[in-house]
């Protein structure tokens, strides 16, 4: 009951790369940088599994950025000649690599780390990529010249690394699209549909993850904007319950997400953000629970699993452990309150 998870990402050592940042600059290279980014994924498996979660990943220590990561393992993009280019709505400027022709895999991309975290825990295993509408809205385009014939070629590039990770032993993968809350209705529209697609032939659990960012300015600024009411998820939510998708991620405490909309999700397992990672306030037990029993107005216990509100990599280590921490106890707290048999 309430089992526990993070959304993805959490921030890496000082020895591994520069931190606080969402595109840092790794420190080291070759051999040397690959033997770190292990070392990294086996120090966040231990933190998760110290912390008391109940679901662990593997932090994204691998990859230098949650979109990018995927990327650098596919032909047909350039990455010596980034551009600048607007993401999410313009939102904020980021340099990104360009597709210059057909896309194709070059082969595995998260063979190492997926069998990594695997050999390393006991516990259950997700694994995270991006989704394909956040994938076009984080490259430039000189080659497809329609943002949904792209989306569905690296849909068919997503559920091929998707299934070779089903057989490294992953026991949940999760698509990361926080272009839906931007591109509402190409979400509802081809969005999801290109979900599917990165999804087929799974066994194992699948999941979405749609949050408002990272806690980085230019999101915090963004959300400013955005009123009283938050109601991107209406748009989608309808989609997604009539899709094979089983979990959806969404962001719940200190967001304006009306509670209610939780509801259009019908028979999905709900992963609640109870945790802010816009804040460096380490959240209370008592707070997580309290998170916890809003959702329970609007999903049934066994369907809900509480986790961040999105990836914690911007944050500091030290905030970072902490907020994992206040997720479990918040979350036995829960089970305590809301009582697991009734």
């Amino acid at each position: 009951m309430f089992e526990t998870a993070i959304a993805g990402s959490l921030p890496k050592p000082s020895w591994l790369s520069e931190t606080e940042k969402l595109w840092p600059q790794w420190k080291l290279a070759g051999p040397e940088l690959q033997q770190a980014k292990a070392d990294a994924t086996l120090l966040w498996i231990k933190e998760q599994e110290d912390a008391g979660l109940d679901v662990v990943g593997d932090g994204e220590q691998s990859r230098q950025h949650f979109v990018h990561g995927f990327l650098e393992q596919v032909d047909g993009i350039d990455f010596e000649n980034k551009v600048t280019m607007g993401i999410r709505n313009n939102r904020y400027d980021a340099q990104v690599p360009q597709v210059i022709a057909a896309l194709r895999l070059k082969g595995r991309v998260h063979a190492f780390e997926a069998q990594l975290a695997r050999a390393h825990t006991k516990k259950k295993l997700k694994f995270t990529l991006p989704g394909p509408l956040t994938i076009v809205d984080t490259v430039a385009d000189r080659f497809y010249g329609d943002r949904k014939t792209m989306a569905f070629a690296f849909a068919e590039l997503l559920n091929q690394e998707a299934l070779a990770l089903q057989a490294d032993g992953v026991d949940i993968i999760q698509f990361d699209e926080p272009a839906f809350n931007v591109y509402m209705q190409d979400a509802a529209d081809w969005g999801v549909q290109a979900l599917e697609i990165a999804a087929r032939g799974l066994t194992c659990t699948t999941a979405v993850h749609i949050c408002y960012g990272y806690g980085i300015k230019a999101n915090t600024d963004w959300k400013e904007t955005l009123g009283g009411e938050w109601r991107q998820y209406a748009q989608v939510f309808p989609a997604l319950a009539a899709s094979s998708i089983q979990q959806v991620s969404l962001e719940c405490y200190h967001s304006h997400v009306p509670p209610d909309l939780m509801a259009l999700l019908k028979d999905k397992d709900v992963m609640v953000g109870v945790i802010d990672v816009a804040s460096d306030v380490i959240e209370t037990p008592e707070q997580v629970a309290d998170t916890i029993g809003i959702a329970l107005q609007h999903v049934p216990k066994n369907r809900i699993f509480p986790c961040t509100n999105c990836g914690l990599a911007p944050m500091s280590r030290e905030v970072a452990v902490k907020k994992l921490q206040a997720l479990a106890q918040g979350a036995a707290l829960a089970c305590q309150r809301y009582g697991v048999g009734a």
